[in-house]
This record gives C-alpha cells, sequence and structure tokens, in this order.
C-alpha cells in the first residue's frame, strides 16, 4: 500500500480582487489542477486557500499563479506575507486612489454622448462620436472581453456587457449603447464602493491585531514587533496599549478591556499573578507582564486566523449559488440566440432587428453577480457579527448549521458550572465553625486538590506549618495528621467508617469532607461547584428557539448532576460517564434524530475532545477551556457564557434568512425582467437595473448581518 502523503496548506493573496465573479472562475479553474487536492477562494479577504501534497507545494503554487494570471490578468497573485504595493484597474476595482479618474473618464464620455445627441450631427459623424463617447466609457470592458474570448472565459459580465452595447450599435440604437455601458459602469463604481465598505466594516469587527510591543532588555524598552518577542520576556503594556502577546502579570493592577475578545463590555480588573491575553486593552495602570506563548500561538493570532479563514468552510447555500451560477448564465446565453433568430424566421412580421434588440437585454439581464457578492458577504457579516459577541465561528457551514439545531448536549464542570469549588457550608459539632475550617484547613495543608484548595482558600489565613506533625495522606479516604498535638482526621465517609467514629450523613448536594479530633466527630463541610449566572437563562432561551431536547453529560455523581439538571430545568441528565460513555450517548441521540436536525456539544475539558468531534457542531468554552477542546470545536464562546449558545443561533437564523432574502430578490427580479424583455416590455435601461441595480440593494442587505442585538 503506497504511504499516504502528506499534505500542507498554501494561502495565496490576490491583489486587485474586486469581483466575485472573478473569485469563482478562479476557484473552480485551480479546482482542477493536478496535484490540489483542496481549494477555496475567500472573496472577502482575496485569499485563495489550498492544499496540496508537500513536496509538490512549490511547483504546485507556481502553477497556481500562472493559471491565475491567465485567467485574470489585473489579478496579481501573492504568497501572504510578500509586501506588495501594487494598483490595477478592473472594472470592479475601484480603489480610492482610482475613483477620481475613473469619474473624469465617465464624465468626458457622457459630454461627447450628449453632443451626439443634442447636435445637429448625423451619418458617420454622428457614429464616430458616439463610438469616442462609448470607448472612453466602456473601452476597458470591450477589451476585457475579448481578451477572456481568447482564454475561453465567453460567459461572464464584461461578454454580456459588451455584447448586448455592440449589438445596440448594430441595430443603429447608438445612444442607447452609450448611455447603457454609462449606467453599467456608474452602478459598478457604487457596487464597488459598497462591497469596500461592507470588507472594511466585517474587518473593523476584527481589528484586534497589536502592532508593537514594548520589550523590556538589558534595562532599557525596546519598541519591537510582536513576533519578534520570546517566551519568558517581560513586557511593559501602558495605558490605552493593547497587550500583544499572552502572559502573567507580574508587576502593577490596573483595568482591561477584553470586548475585543469575548464582547463583554464591562473592564477586568487584573494584577499580579493574573493572566491577560493578546488583544486586551489596557485601560489605565501600568502592566509589567511576564510572555507565556510566541505571537504565532497566542489568542490574537488564533482568533484572527480563525475568522478569517472562516469563509473556507463554505456554508451549502453557497456552494449551490456557485454551481446555479455556472450553469445558469450559459443556458441564458442560449435561450437570447434562440430568442434573436428563431421569431423572425417563424412569427410573420417579426423583424430581425427587434428579437435582436430583446435578446440583448435579456443578456444583460442575466448576469448572476448579485447572488454571487452578496451571499459569500451575507455568510462572513454573520461570521464577523459572531466574533463582536464573543462568539468564533470556524466556517460559514457551522454558522448555517446552525439553524437546523435540534438537541444540545452540555458538558457539566466548567460550561453549565463555573469548574471552581468553593465552601457552600460549615456545619460544626460541639465546635464553632472557625475551629472546624481551621481544622480541616491544616489538614489539607500540603494537597492541591481542588477541595483542599477550596477549604485553604476559605480560610483565608496563613497556615503555620511548624504546627503540623505525621502528615499521612491515605489514598481514597483523606487524611491523617497531628495539629497542635491533637489528632486531626478530615475525608470521606470511608474514612470516619474505616476509624469507626459515628458521623452525620447528610442528605446534601456537592462534595462532603468530614472531620474528626482526638477521635471525635467535629463536623463536616459541603464544596460545591457553582453555577454559572446565566446557565439557567441559556436553557430558557434555547427551548424559547424551538430545541427539542437539552441533556446534560457528567462524570460527576448522579445526586449532584441531577440536582443540577432539575434547577436548570434539564430535559435529560447522565451521570458518572466517563469520556467514550459521553460519546456512547451521542451516538444514541444521533440515531433517534430526524435527517436533517443536527446536534450540538457544548464542552470545555480535554475530556470532551472526542464528543466536540462526533457531535454534528462541536462548542467550546474558550475562556477557560483546553487548548484540546478549542482546537477540536467548530465553535468557540470566548466569553465561556452558555447564554452565547441561543446568540449563535440567533445570529445564524438571521444570516441564513437576510442570504435567502438576497437569493428570492435577485432571482426574483431577474425572473421578472427576462419575461419583461422577452416581450419586449423592458428596455436596456431596466435590463442594467436588474443587473448593477440588484447587486447594489443585495450588497446592502447583506451589511445588515453585522448588527445583532444579543438576548
Amino acid at each position: 500500500m503506497e504511504r499516504q502523503k502528506r499534505k500542507i496548506k498554501q494561502e495565496i493573496l490576490l491583489e486587485g480582487l474586486d469581483c466575485a465573479n472573478c473569485a469563482m472562475k478562479i476557484e473552480n479553474s485551480v479546482k482542477g489542477m493536478d496535484g490540489i487536492t483542496e481549494c477555496s477562494v475567500n472573496f472577502v479577504n482575496k485569499t485563495l486557500t489550498l492544499e496540496a501534497a508537500q513536496d509538490e507545494a512549490t511547483d504546485i503554487v507556481s502553477a497556481v499563479k500562472n493559471k491565475i494570471k491567465m485567467i485574470e490578468p489585473h489579478i496579481t497573485p501573492l504568497e501572504k506575507g510578500v509586501d506588495h504595493d501594487h494598483d490595477h484597474d478592473h472594472a470592479h476595482d475601484h480603489g480610492n486612489k482610482n475613483i477620481k479618474k475613473i469619474v473624469s473618464r465617465l464624465i468626458l464620455g457622457t459630454v461627447l454622448a450628449a453632443i451626439g445627441m443634442f447636435s445637429p450631427l448625423s451619418g458617420m459623424a454622428e457614429l464616430g462620436i458616439f463610438i469616442i463617447a462609448y470607448l472612453i466609457i466602456g473601452g476597458d470592458i470591450v477589451l476585457r472581453a475579448a481578451r477572456n474570448i481568447t482564454r475561453g472565459q465567453v460567459f461572464d459580465e464584461n461578454f454580456l456587457m459588451a455584447i448586448a452595447t455592440i449589438g445596440a450599435f448594430a441595430i443603429k440604437q447608438y445612444p442607447e449603447g452609450v448611455a447603457v455601458m454609462l449606467f453599467y459602469q456608474v452602478g459598478e463604481l457604487f457596487q464597488t464602493i459598497a462591497v469596500n465598505r461592507s470588507r472594511k466594516s466585517i474587518s473593523a469587527l476584527m481589528d484586534i491585531r497589536p502592532d508593537a510591543a514594548n520589550l523590556k532588555r538589558n534595562g532599557n524598552i525596546v519598541v519591537v514587533s510582536p513576533e519578534e518577542v520570546k517566551i519568558g520576556e517581560i513586557i511593559i503594556v501602558k495605558p490605552g496599549e493593547k497587550v500583544p502577546l499572552d502572559g502573567k502579570v507580574i508587576e502593577g493592577s490596573s483595568m482591561v478591556d477584553t470586548s475585543a475578545l469575548t464582547g463583554e463590555s464591562v473592564p477586568r480588573e487584573v494584577e499580579a499573578g493574573s493572566d491577560v491575553l493578546s488583544g486586551f486593552i489596557n485601560k489605565n495602570g501600568v502592566l509589567t507582564v511576564e510572555v507565556m506563548k510566541e505571537f504565532g500561538e497566542s489568542t490574537v493570532s488564533k482568533i484572527l486566523d480563525l475568522v478569517q479563514n472562516a469563509s473556507s468552510r463554505k456554508a451549502p447555500t453557497e456552494n449551490f449559488i456557485t454551481k446555479f451560477a455556472r450553469y445558469y448564465t450559459p443556458v441564458v446565453v442560449i435561450v437570447a440566440v434562440v430568442l434573436a433568430f428563431l421569431p423572425p424566421l417563424l412569427i410573420s412580421g417579426a423583424t430581425f432587428s427587434d428579437w435582436i434588440y430583446r435578446a440583448l437585454v435579456f443578456l444583460v439581464i442575466s448576469c448572476p453577480c448579485a447572488l454571487v457578492i452578496s451571499i459569500p458577504l451575507g455568510f462572513f457579516g454573520g461570521i464577523g457579527a459572531a466574533s463582536k459577541s464573543g462568539i468564533l465561528v470556524k466556517g460559514s457551514n457551522y454558522l448555517e448549521a446552525l439553524n437546523d439545531v435540534k438537541y444540545i448536549v452540555f458538558d457539566k464542570t466548567g460550561t453549565l458550572t463555573k469548574g471552581v469549588f468553593e465552601v457552600a457550608s460549615i456545619h460544626p459539632n460541639n465546635i464553632s465553625e472557625e475551629e472546624l475550617l481551621e481544622y480541616a484547613a491544616f489538614a489539607e495543608v500540603h494537597s492541591n486538590h481542588p477541595i483542599a484548595l477550596s477549604i485553604k482558600k476559605a480560610y483565608g489565613k496563613e497556615i503555620n506549618e511548624e504546627a503540623i506533625q505525621n502528615y499521612n495522606e491515605i489514598s481514597g479516604y483523606g487524611i491523617q495528621v497531628t495539629v497542635a498535638g491533637k489528632k486531626v482526621i478530615a475525608g470521606n465517609a470511608k474514612l470516619m467508617n474505616k476509624e469507626n467514629i459515628q458521623f452525620d450523613q447528610p442528605d446534601v448536594i456537592g462534595t462532603i469532607v468530614h472531620v474528626a479530633v482526638d477521635e471525635k466527630y467535629a463536623g463536616y463541610i459541603v464544596i460545591s461547584d457553582q453555577i454559572k449566572e446565566d446557565s439557567a437563562k441559556a436553557i430558557r432561551l434555547l427551548k424559547e428557539l424551538g430545541i427539542k431536547k437539552t441533556v446534560m453529560l457528567t462524570g460527576d455523581a448522579k445526586t449532584v448532576g441531577n440536582a443540577v439538571g432539575k434547577e436548570l430545568g434539564i430535559d435529560e441528565v447522565h451521570a458518572e460517564l466517563l469520556p467514550h460513555h459521553k460519546v456512547e450517548e451521542i451516538e444514541k441521540l444521533d440515531a433517534s434524530k430526524a435527517g436533517n436536525e443536527k446536534i450540538i456539544f457544548v464542552g470545555d475539558g480535554i475530556n470532551d475532545t472526542p464528543v466536540l468531534a462526533r457531535a454534528d457542531v462541536g462548542m467550546a468554552m474558550g475562556g477557560l477551556g483546553s487548548d484540546a477542546a478549542i482546537e477540536a470545536a467548530d465553535i468557540v464562546i470566548m466569553t465561556d457564557e452558555p447564554s452565547k449558545i441561543p446568540t449563535a443561533i440567533k445570529i445564524a437564523k438571521r444570516t441564513r434568512r437576510i442570504v435567502w432574502q438576497n437569493i428570492l430578490f435577485a432571482l426574483g427580479v431577474k425572473a421578472i425582467f427576462l419575461i419583461l424583455g422577452a416581450f419586449g416590455i423592458a428596455t436596456m435601461w431596466e435590463a442594467v437595473f436588474s443587473d448593477v441595480g440588484v447587486t447594489l440593494l443585495a450588497v446592502l442587505n447583506a451589511m445588515r448581518v453585522m448588527k445583532v442585538k444579543e438576548f
């Protein structure tokens, strides 16, 4: 059996890509090349991502660049990280530098066309002035159409506009040919401005990349790029600056704005010992931070990578539209040819000039730009809106999948609960609460178990270790120790039975630590994990959104699991599970659901990784969650708040609604105008509106996705 070749991903920046139809053509052409196993063009980020065998990657990237130059000569393919400063002209590429030039050209062409219309010119003089006006306004479109035809790229917007307007000249409709090209170019200008504004709005949502780091080196502060800083080095973060790398505060205290990463509006206080993440904004104090991760592994770098590459995993709706557009335009062109030549041959009194004009109108209407541009923008806008709310979606396919979620399965600890054990109550027997807690704290002094740490935290005083003798940890039972000459034992019920001590067995939720002093029962302490403030709200909102069943899977005791489930209103609880048991429960649920229904699993620990991967959509708590869980998940909640789950579903539903509004609006308007054009009612003017106008409206509608109100 042949050893499988190792595959690597490569990214190519498509400088000058401002046409969604061009993006689609590039993607389809590159996908068919030998050696490429996966390819996706992200129109929003102007990036082509491809996957190829490692040993062939260099040759393949070079071949892909040549292919792109052949298909779209105006686009410059650059490998990510290469500096570039190019300016390319294109029907869709109207950057700020070119706008004045384009507007001047259009004004000059309009003036010449007006002279042709209102002056007493006729014959060749009239034709000449209209041709000059036409070439000034739309010469670039005709030239590009001609180049594309020589390369076999026929059915695109350049061809449609060129053939329609040249056809208008052929049937002596000179003013209409020029005016339609003018209207098309003006529409394209506004359309591109709208697309660029949408791109900037989406980029602004994730404007969290730090520009520089203040590195402390040999007693001096040196301003360097975050990429240059190594683990263990010390950086200074001044008020108003972004934290450039993940690290631990070793000196100073301040309030930090975490909204860019978590969506939380309330600033968080940090001090010596606190962890800070790259992307936080320091509000008031000076912080000295020890760097814990290199920039490539830092939170801000991972978030940017996740969001920017999310569009490479396309939703089914996007894939449908790409395939639809591939067949739709050629079919319409064939229908237009039939419309131009068949009726004059079959219908008595029909003229070729009339039916050719109708066919030209039909051609202009057929351009699928509105669909091809607005749908990726809609999904990327949804991903951007989710990011702003502290929800990282790793692909528009996962965003779309949220619409069909009917079952939500939760882990308990760290997901619905805080994952932090705290002393819930103290129940002494013939001694004070303070004395009972003190004996327990002294007994647990050398233990790092979460329960021991919670007791020491509740005690809150310094423990004099000189008072402790004969420390003995009994595995599975608890601890034996002598404190100031008194024999103290602290542990579970089994330890009390082992030592033949009469004790109380209360019916409470949580872990119970029994304490005995000099072989007499001193009382018990209840340790419990606290339920998150918004867990109950999350379950209620999910049920309002139409979720059929909520399930909780936990490795904790049944009494604890059932109590938490009952308090939160969860439909089904399975407790005392090992990781592989959780996978089995997901598979049972999967077997019982309908074909199009989806299951979400929400977890945070390393032990949740198999279940996250098995569920239709895996969702991880990213603030305190493990790196393995975040890596395995499809969606990451940076705030650790369960209430973000209904927010994510709400954003997904809004995104799908707006995307389908655009699809139905564009196809509906085009269908109406195609019929009107075929019957000779619609003119070139209406045809151009149905192309450019509909695209512009669809893009503006797609931008609405980014404005989302949380619950």
